[in-house]
């Protein structure tokens, strides 16, 4: 079975969207194949990836009109690359979602039917603590989480680690914190590497080796719908993520 990680903080403009489409991106390069599931309303995975939210299934028909997954997935958006796409739909989701038996569960009982084709599955979480966070949660064997070099980095990190205990604690016992990512890193201010030891010194997590920098090519790339890697290859963007698919391969 494929390896499920969500991507999550419910803190907004951490780099967690770009993260998930890169690091899937990195991961399916290295010949893994990958499945990135977008389960943000936003659908930000979905257009940074050059993918039509229009016209096909997406993981609201998955969710809560129980369409089969596999006719959900968008193969092949780039080489051993799939996806599950989102739209504006998913916003209310959550709501109707509770009116389904076991409802946290959801996501976790389309999603196992097809863990065994993939090796990774990567879900991109949406930017709050809802109910389709804990379905990421309860489907996902780990956590990955990107922080950004910032001021207020520790800010609601304490709520989403609380999250996480009480899913490991009723919903999946296996659950575990796969790491902690820096993003937005930027080697001219000293805040920055602030940031990066006192998160540190509090989490008491493992923290990945990989830094990912600020850096102007990886905030293009969505608006061309290309991931870092295959909009500018040779960028310290693209490095830095492909660095990072080793890490978690190695884990």
């Amino acid at each position: 079975m494929g390896r499920i990680i969500a991507v999550a903080n419910q803190k907004g403009g951490v780099g967690k969207t770009t993260t998930a489409i890169n690091l899937a991106a990195a991961l399916a390069e290295k010949g893994k194949k990958t499945l990135l599931i977008d389960l943000d309303p936003q659908g930000n995975a979905t257009s940074g990836l050059g993918v039509s939210k229009h016209g096909d299934h997406t993981i609201y028909d998955l969710l809560v009109n129980d369409i089969p997954v596999n006719s959900c997935i968008r193969k092949n958006v780039s080489s051993h690359l799939d996806l599950i796409p989102s739209t504006v739909d998913l916003a209310g989701a959550d709501i109707e979602m509770l009116e389904i038996a076991k409802h946290e569960y959801v996501l976790k009982k389309k999603v196992r039917k097809v863990s065994g084709s993939y090796d990774f599955i990567l879900i991109d979480c949406p930017p709050s603590l809802n109910l389709l966070t804990v379905n990421a949660l309860t489907t996902s064997d780990s956590v990955l989480v990107p922080i950004q070099c910032e001021f207020y980095a520790m800010e609601g990190l304490t709520q989403l680690m609380h999250t996480i205990q009480l899913v490991q604690k009723k919903l999946n016992p296996s659950l575990e914190i796969d790491g902690i990512v820096f993003t937005m890193f930027d080697v001219r201010t000293n805040l920055s590497q602030q940031v990066v030891d006192s998160v540190k010194e509090y989490l008491h997590e493992h923290v990945y080796t990989t830094i990912i920098p600020r850096n102007v090519r990886l905030a293009e790339a969505p608006s061309h719908g290309m991931s870092i890697l295959d909009y500018e290859s040779r960028s310290a963007g693209a490095a830095a993520y492909r660095k990072l698919a080793d890490e978690v391969i190695r884990r």
